[in-house]
């Protein structure tokens, strides 16, 4: 059977078609999933603002490991509990949290978050905005996110 060149054309047309509604399908759910994903680093910042000890001890599990820039001891679970629970006994409040940019990569059940942030606290009456970089790690565990470990760093 030979085909013209209109037939050869309507089928390549029709490939190109299908493969881009393919591509299109399966980029959807890795969107879906980013904003999920978002949504619960989100929920993890919060949690440690407002010493929520119940998500906390869900979103960050007992093996995480933190680095926060300018300070030389490497945190843990209970170091991020004992931090969120001092930050609320002095007082303090969180008024604004953003991630002005943020990118997501995918490696299986592992997603690495860069953001950078900006923050604005209240403590004792006085506002503090911060500003700085994140490099957070997330790992879906059990159908569910987690976020075993992150870098922070205050903007210079």
């Amino acid at each position: 059977m030979k085909l013209n060149r209109i037939q050869i054309r309507i089928q390549v047309i029709v490939l190109a078609t299908v493969s881009m509604a393919i591509l299109s399908a399966a980029q959807l759910p890795a969107q879906q999933d980013d904003a999920h994903l978002l949504s619960v680093r989100e929920s993890v910042w919060r949690a440690w603002f407002a010493n929520d000890t119940k998500a906390l001890s869900e979103l960050v599990p007992a093996d995480t490991i933190v680095m926060s820039g300018g300070e030389e001891k490497w945190k843990n679970q209970a170091d991020v509990l004992r931090g969120a629970a001092e930050f609320q006994a002095d007082g303090g409040k969180l008024i604004r949290l953003e991630f002005p940019h943020t990118e997501v990569q995918h490696f299986g059940d592992v997603a690495i978050v860069w953001s950078t942030y900006v923050l604005e606290t209240e403590e004792n009456g006085k506002r503090t905005v911060s500003k700085g970089r994140a490099n957070e790690i997330f790992v879906r565990r059990n159908g569910r996110w987690t976020n075993p470990g992150w870098h922070t760093e205050p903007a210079r």
